[in-house]
């Protein structure tokens, strides 16, 4: 039996300040929400948003190595937008969808104040020229939740500003609780128009801030049939961990949040809204929950199991198990049938495996009783996730990433293989559910692929061929149920033998990551995800998106959703690029969200001897240009076989 946990020596904290820093000056690690509140398993699962954003371990200095300063007479006084790719409005074929320019930060706070990641879209399903996008945005300095909307299918937008500063303090004991940072945004519609944005938010407690405010929740906000131009003020809770005096220290986390609206016509639940999210709680456990509004999230039910026990459960890590053996989940994403059911798609890590065996499980538990109660969980699929990144890339301990092959160590931002799933609007009982897997019909394991185990040091998972060309490759594969998610596909059938919706020649040994799927209404599926099939990508961490679609679920057609390759990441040291991707339809074509690393990054400089602010670029340890983190799509058709 393999346990799955990282080390219990971590002494990271798990979510801290902002700590400004003097330039040459070590940045002090100050901890609120300490990584010893949680249980080694939690410290594996706690979201990449999280993490990245809140670790004291993750450095906040910049990685800039070299920079040229630009002053006001020079080659871009005035920025917007630049010669040398700073700040455009549109790279090829692909629309900029956060319309700033970033800020520009001091070089050792790079990326603090220009980055927007962790991208969700969603299409008015009365109109479908009208779509609102969301994503981290780090603007003032700090994550909060981000909105854009267009209005004429995707072509253009514009920034909207969420008023997501404060809440209604009465569960607080005070008038007011101002967050001191939010993000895992999602967004929907329902049948009358109105859209919905869903946002965590939290503290930062003490030692970090002044204040000892540990509290943590997820909210949800209305915009009234204006096309998410505006939100209504304040949002409305949906789950909250209270902890004004930091009495707790943080044992509790409301994590990774994701909402979807029923927005089908008949149904009996029309326009119910439902967020599900995993809760990190001081016992080490983490259960996923649901919470629902049938009042247009004027208010939501208390939370409802959804993780529940099974006989697939059968490691618990040591830990109690008060809502059963399914103790440890992460990354749900709920969605609806035109039935009225609920569908909710998780990862669980409590199977049993043995030898150097080291696999999970895709989870899917169903309601039809509006979010009530749930059936018990459908094994998807098992599938492998992304390496150790400590050890093969040297760096981002106690995260997976997806390495490049070769000798090069520039991919090392953390990452996971998350599930997301979809019911055809023309037949309820099909569904399709698509996620990553390092294990998959590509990987070549007579080239020395082959699982081996986990890592003593983090407890992320090993395998041979990691760096080598031609070897390991992480696939999106897909698992399907024609009898409304009581069977799939994948239950019973190994990853090696799934389909995967990337069947391009010449892709074989490339890494697809980050998926996000969509059904049209003809029954079309359109998947799009982080692609590394394009000209040497693979060798060298750099990454396109792609989308597939397919009629049948078997056969897939894939085209190119980037008009260029993009550079690794390189705001927040290269740690951090997000979680998760967004994708809607309108109509036949797809609108695809990515995050986007072609933006040059600048920040403020100072000659040496001089007072006089300037413009810099400069070069990091991954990349010859240091780079921003912008949000684009491609307005496409979906390619079909």
């Amino acid at each position: 039996m393999k346990f799955r946990y990282i080390a219990g020596s971590v002494s990271a904290a798990l979510i801290t300040a902002l700590v400004v820093v003097s330039p040459g000056l070590p940045i002090q690690p100050a901890g609120a929400y300490s990584l010893h509140h949680l249980a080694p398993i939690q410290r594996r699962l706690i979201s990449g948003f999280v993490s990245s954003e809140l670790d004291a371990t993750t450095s906040r200095g910049t990685q800039t190595t070299s920079g040229t300063a630009r002053t006001s007479s020079g080659a871009f006084p005035n920025y917007y937008p630049g010669p040398n790719g700073e700040c455009p409005v549109s790279l090829g074929s692909n629309t900029k969808v956060n319309q700033n320019c970033l800020n520009l930060s001091d070089s050792d706070l790079q990326g603090r104040s220009q980055a927007q990641n962790e991208t969700a879209i969603a299409v008015n399903p009365n109109d479908s020229s009208q779509a609102v996008a969301s994503f981290n945005d780090y603007r003032r300095g700090d994550g909060t939740c981000g909105t854009a909307i267009t209005s004429d299918g995707g072509h253009n937008w514009q920034d909207v500003t969420t008023p997501n500063g404060f809440v209604r303090g009465d569960a607080f004991g005070a008038l007011r609780e101002y967050f001191q940072a939010s993000g895992d945004t999602a967004v929907a519609w329902d049948t009358k128009g109105n859209s919905y944005l869903q946002c965590q938010m939290f503290d930062r407690g003490a030692g970090v801030t002044t204040s000892p405010d540990d509290s943590s929740g997820v909210y949800v906000f209305r915009s009234t049939q204006n096309g998410g131009a505006s939100y209504n003020f304040p949002g409305r809770p949906v789950i909250q961990n209270v902890d004004p005096s930091g009495s707790q220290g943080g044992a509790v986390l409301e994590d990774k949040p994701y909402m979807t609206v029923d927005d089908h016509v008949g149904s009996p639940f029309q326009d119910r809204i439902y967020v599900t999210w995993t809760e990190f709680a001081s016992d080490g456990t983490a259960y996923i929950y649901e919470a629902a509004s049938k009042n247009y999230g004027e208010s939501f039910t208390s939370k409802r199991l959804v993780s529940r026990t099974s006989s697939l459960c059968g490691q618990t890590y040591g830990l109690p198990t008060p809502r059963g053996k399914c103790n440890e989940n992460q990354f749900s994403d709920p969605f609806t049938g035109s039935d009225g059911s609920l569908y909710v798609v998780w990862n669980n890590y409590n199977n049993v495996v043995t030898g150097k065996d080291n696999r999970n499980q895709v989870f899917l538990a169903k309601s039809t009783d509006g979010g009530a109660t749930f059936g018990s969980p459908v094994k998807v699929s098992d599938y492998f996730d992304l390496p150790d990144c400590l050890t093969y890339e040297g760096q981002d301990a106690f995260r997976s990433c997806v390495p490049e092959k070769g000798p090069t160590s520039n991919s090392f931002f953390r990452a996971a293989n998350y599930p997301s799933g979809a019911v055809d609007p023309t037949n309820s009982n099909r569904i399709a559910v698509t996620f990553g897997s390092y294990i998959n019909v590509h990987s070549n394991e007579s080239n020395g692929c082959i699982p081996e185990g986990l890592s003593s040091t983090t407890g992320l998972n090993l395998f041979d061929g990691v760096k080598t060309p031609g070897a390991c490759n992480n696939d999106v594969l897909i698992s399907a149920s024609n009898d409304g998610g009581g069977t799939f596909t994948g239950t019973n059938t190994d990853p090696r033998q799934l389909t995967t919706v990337n069947q391009a020649p010449g892709q074989a040994t490339t890494d697809q990551w980050w998926q996000w799927e969509s059904y049209t209404q003809q029954g079309g599926l359109a998947v799009s995800y982080f692609d590394r099939q394009y000209g040497n990508d693979e060798l060298t961490g750099y990454s396109d998106f792609s989308l597939s679609g397919s009629n049948d679920l078997q056969s897939f057609a894939t085209a190119r959703a980037t008009s260029s390759s993009m550079a690794p990441p390189t705001q927040f040291s290269g740690t951090f690029f997000g979680d998760y991707t967004g994708l809607d339809v309108s109509g036949h074509n797809a609108l695809p969200l990515w995050m986007d690393t072609r933006d040059t990054d600048l920040f403020v400089c100072k000659a040496s001897g001089s007072l006089v602010p300037n413009v810099c670029t400069g070069s990091a340890s991954n990349a010859s240009i240091a780079n921003d983190q912008d949000v684009f799509t491609n307005v496409s058709p979906i390619p079909l076989p």
